[in-house]
């Protein structure tokens, strides 16, 4: 029996049937997809196979997925979610502060496997000075180099309308830092989704984990619960105009894994497009004689930001970079 992977808590999948009911899953212990080294060989977005006794056997080929280093374990790799239309990253620039280090590396992860990314900077209502200057500026430099970004207040649910049409007949994984307001988010998107929100902490103004799991949800009104199935019903698949979001829980760091320094260059947009005036072509853009990245960072045409993030990354062949997160 075939199915598609609906729901990951970490101990048991949902998956959702080509016949249409939902079953709870698990994988063998040894569990491996081609020699990639995860913490989970199966993902939200999966298309599987399952035997009688609700094993999953088999995975099919992925068109794509989303993949970060494992914080705890630097070999191996945590899949985020797979086969999906396009992410959405939610961003905050107060309240807790997403880097700008967080986003270029998702960003860039992205890159590697063609998957449209859309920046949703959350939490507008809440800015003014500085911090509304601050957002203002992320904006012009990330739309500056070619993503779709949106300014919107999921607490007050401004801009959030305008977000559908970019949604409808897509499946989109949603991540970000804990307690930039997926949750609300998710909320406002999907009214009886029923999604937990905490607080953001007081003493270290970070987001506090509500989401545990990865879970796919509906867009349209989801349908009535099957007996057993701890899910909420889903749609059928397969050309839907409602389109599905993957929640996921909140991270702290992002952790580049597979990439190769030489490939680096091309996951950056602006970059690659100096890259290609280079004096030599395995130039590294760090100390070359003709470097027409480094003369673009002093003609102020490559933002600082953007550079340091692709220096940082240029050292992720360190192991112990990612024994805690940044």
């Amino acid at each position: 029996m075939r199915g598609l992977v609906i729901k990951n808590t970490g101990s048991w999948y949902t998956v959702l049937t080509d016949d249409g009911p939902t079953v709870d899953c698990k994988v063998k212990g040894n569990f491996r997809i081609k020699g990639i080294r995860s913490t989970n060989p199966v993902a939200v977005g999966d298309r599987v196979t399952i035997n009688d006794e609700n094993w999953i056997t088999a995975i099919e080929d992925r068109k794509n997925y989303i993949i970060r280093k494992s914080i705890n374990l630097s070999k191996q790799s945590h899949i985020l979610a797979a086969n999906v239309d396009q992410a959405m990253l939610v961003v905050t620039v107060s309240k807790p502060e997403t880097s700008t280090t967080f986003i270029d590396r998702f960003l860039a992860s992205a890159e590697a496997y063609r998957v449209p990314v859309i920046l949703l900077f959350n939490k507008s209502d809440l800015l003014s000075g500085p911090l509304a200057q601050r957002q203002s500026d992320l904006l012009l430099l990330y739309r500056s180099i070619g993503y779709e970004c949106r300014a919107v207040s999921a607490e007050t649910g401004d801009g959030i309308d305008a977000l559908r049409p970019l949604l409808a007949g897509k499946i989109t994984l949603l991540s970000g830092n804990s307690g930039v307001g997926k949750s609300t988010l998710i909320n406002r998107l999907v009214p009886d989704a029923c999604q937990r929100v905490a607080d953001i902490s007081d003493a270290h103004q970070t987001g506090m984990h509500t989401t545990t799991f990865s879970e796919m949800i509906p867009l349209s009104p989801a349908l009535p619960q099957g007996e057993g199935t701890p899910s909420a019903g889903i749609p059928p698949l397969g050309g839907g105009k409602e389109g599905f979001l993957i929640d996921t829980p909140g991270i702290k760091g992002f952790g580049t894994f597979d990439m190769e320094r030489e490939e680096l260059t091309s996951y950056f947009k602006e970059l690659f497009e100096f890259s290609r005036q280079c004096r030599f072509s395995d130039c590294t853009h760090t100390h070359e004689p003709g470097c027409a990245v480094l003369q673009a960072l002093d003609d102020h045409l490559i933002a600082p930001s953007r550079y340091q993030s692709y220096l940082s990354m240029l050292d992720d062949k360190d192991e112990n970079k990612y024994r805690e997160a940044y």
